[in-house]
């Protein structure tokens, strides 16, 4: 098969392509000796494998970022695929790989995402609201549609965030629908911000990782502040009823404390979007993890969901 992909090979195949490094943790083995723990990306996914024995110069050489030729056999290990490392190369200037090529995308294009989201926006009909949303988005627009929505678990592809969003407000249209006396406006509004944090929490679609402010504040209280500011540069009360909704809507979306969230919901609109987004997030999961599973078996265990494994039919 001409320009096999990572998820193209069967366990026990030998493995020749190129791939991008999206991890490369340096770690020490039970013999004192260092090793990477490698994530591999392509298109089709992502493959872990550890590099034995690794030098220093090798550390310095492939990291996270970088394009490499690899030459393995794929296998499994605990039931999840791993490339049993051969040989390592990074790629040459003259093989012109380009790390676009490598990352796995949104399945809608940026300019829909775009679109659609400026339609919705209409249904903002609160003035505060609206302005307070559209305030953030111009400030954080080119992150939020090109960012993943989070570095590993769901919706770990490019313009990831954006496209998680709008599934939101997708949803949230029909859940309104059923239950007409939600505030369409405010659910709508906490929805497309509810992740805007991550465009500060994360690093990019490219190698992602946690920023420091990421990993000290979290995407949950940098939101908050940027809806603060936005008020401020408005000239907005940020402790007006209408503003505490909004806030609330987006400080209580993880649901329980214990999942992250500075306060539980206590409005209907925050229990919507948080269930929404539980929703959401659990089905990119299984999807991602079903699509590359045989039909008559489980998928590997999924750890966004307390590693549980799901069972792909052999039903059309």
């Amino acid at each position: 098969m001409a320009d096999k992909k990572l998820y193209d090979y069967q366990n026990n195949e030998t493995v020749a392509l190129f791939v991008l490094v999206k991890t490369a943790d340096v770690r020490l083995a039970k013999n004192g000796k260092k090793f990477i723990a490698f994530t591999f990306q392509d298109t089709s996914g992502e493959i872990t494998g550890k590099f034995w024995d690794a030098s220093d110069n090798d550390i310095q050489l492939y990291q996270a970022g970088k394009i490499i030729y690899l030459s393995g056999k794929r296998e499994l290990y605990h039931g999840k695929p791993q490339i049993k490392i051969y040989k390592i190369r990074l790629a040459t200037t003259a093989e012109n790989q380009q790390v676009a090529a490598f990352l796995p995308q949104a399945p809608v294009s940026e300019r829909q995402l775009r679109d659609e989201l400026n339609q919705i926006m209409f249904d903002i009909t609160n003035a505060s609201w609206n302005r307070v949303v559209r305030w953030i988005l111009q400030r954080h627009q080119t992150a939020f549609f090109t960012y993943p929505a989070a570095k590993t678990n769901h919706h770990a592809f490019k313009g990831g965030l954006a496209y998680h969003t709008l599934t939101i407000l997708h949803l949230a249209k029909s859940v309104c629908h059923e239950y007409t006396t939600l505030k369409r406006p405010l659910l709508y509004a906490g929805a497309i911000l509810h992740d805007m944090g991550k465009t500060l929490e994360l690093s990019g679609p490219v190698a992602t990782q946690y920023t420091t402010t990421g990993n000290l504040l979290g995407h949950i209280v940098l939101v908050d502040e940027e809806i603060v500011r936005a008020c401020t540069a408005l000239k907005i009360d940020p402790a007006s009823e209408d503003m505490l909704l909004l806030r609330h809507v987006v400080l209580a979306h993880h649901g329980l404390r214990e999942y992250g969230s500075p306060v539980e919901p206590e409005i209907p609109e925050a229990e919507v979007l948080h269930r929404l987004d539980d929703l959401d997030a659990s089905m990119q999961m299984m999807t991602t993890a079903l699509r590359h599973t045989d039909p008559g078996q489980f998928s590997e265990p999924i750890f966004g969901m307390a590693n549980r494994h799901f069972y792909r039919s052999e039903m059309k």
